[in-house]
């Protein structure tokens, strides 16, 4: 068997069979402190494809980051073919202040491709293309839900390619949602470039969920698996397939007050289904919220403070609620009976 040649990345070369991390320099802060973004190599022994992983583009989504520590620590990765790069923390502006935006207020996920000299945003937007995504075939971006609101885990895309839409069904989120891309977005400039990325969204802002970590690393590693990157036999498949929705829809807030809710994120409701009431302090006044189409919630606010307007449930249209139930209750199980790690190794 020929020697994979090595894999060269920010001036460092990392051997085929070997892993390595490489601070990637990006800014200097203005006490002279340096800014870099870490780029974890894995660069497997025989050929295979080339692929991303990143979490952090946000710095407040935190739960991509367990994530990607935890697949890290996945011994499957010792049999890899092809190479993986694992980003968990792209904007660590913004991770080190628990805040989603860069110090000049811009969402990096609305600055890409970049330019090497824009903004602040934009010229880490640029590094990002360059030294990760152009170098990769495909991709998984790692998000969550804003401060406040939580996502049930899901796989948003662009279309529906043949070849994208198999990565997501072997993901196996309980949805997967099809969504246009946004001008300035990583998924819609790797788009441009050839390059497939597939966004997880799962959890809440600042905060972590133990199922939903755990279904972030099964995915992963089931799309590695059906890229044969990693030997199928390695990684347990989905006990049920995803369901497509193709469109989605908020109910707002009809009055500010106290939110009382009776559904939570992966509730399948019926049309005309009673969601949550507001009320006001002394109970004088209460407005009740309904669903105005049958779906399945794939995302809600989590403070049970509102004002009028505000987003409180996020409802994907199905096909079939009894389908859309079958699926969400057998992927429960899957991850409750079958963890990923020993509790030892997740505290």
């Amino acid at each position: 068997m020929t020697k994979r040649d090595a894999f060269e990345i920010g001036g460092v070369s990392i051997d085929a069979g070997t892993r390595k991390t490489v601070n990637l320099p990006i800014s200097t802060l203005s006490d002279h402190t340096p800014v870099t973004m870490s780029v974890h190599v894995i660069h497997g022994k025989r050929q295979g494809p080339t692929m991303f992983v990143s979490a952090g583009i946000h710095g407040d989504e935190v739960i991509g980051v367990e994530i990607l520590r935890r697949l890290l620590r996945t011994k499957s990765l010792g049999s890899l073919r092809g190479t993986l790069l694992v980003v968990p923390i792209v904007n660590a502006f913004g991770f080190h202040n628990h805040s989603r935006y860069l110090p000049d207020r811009r969402d990096l996920n609305r600055c890409f491709p970049g330019t090497p000299t824009g903004s602040l945003a934009s010229r880490l937007a640029h590094d990002f293309m360059r030294h990760v995504v152009e170098r990769c075939s495909f991709g998984i971006d790692l998000h969550s839900a804003a401060i406040h609101r939580t996502n049930l885990p899901q796989i948003r895309v662009s279309g529906t390619s043949r070849k994208k839409m198999e990565l997501a069904d072997a993901f196996g989120a309980p949805v997967i949602l099809t969504s246009a891309l946004r001008d300035g977005s990583l998924r819609a400039a790797a788009r441009d470039r050839g390059i497939d990325v597939l966004l997880y969204e799962a959890g809440e802002g600042l905060r972590f969920d133990e199922m939903y970590v755990r279904a972030g690393v099964a995915g992963i590693l089931r799309v590695m698996a059906t890229r044969e990157m990693l030997p199928r036999k390695a990684v347990t498949p989905a006990k049920a397939n995803s369901i497509l929705c193709k469109s989605s829809k908020w109910v707002r807030a009809p009055a500010g007050g106290l939110l009382r809710a009776f559904k939570s994120e992966g509730d399948v409701v019926e049309d005309g289904e009673l969601l949550a009431a507001v009320s006001d302090p002394f109970g004088e006044n209460e407005v009740e919220l309904f669903a105005s189409f049958d779906g399945i919630i794939i995302g809600r606010a989590v403070m049970p403070i509102v004002n009028e307007g505000d987003a409180i449930y996020h409802i994907a249209e199905v096909v079939s609620n009894a389908r859309a139930e079958t699926a969400v209750e057998d992927l429960s199980v899957q991850l409750e009976e079958d963890p990923l790690f020993d509790e030892d190794e997740i505290i």
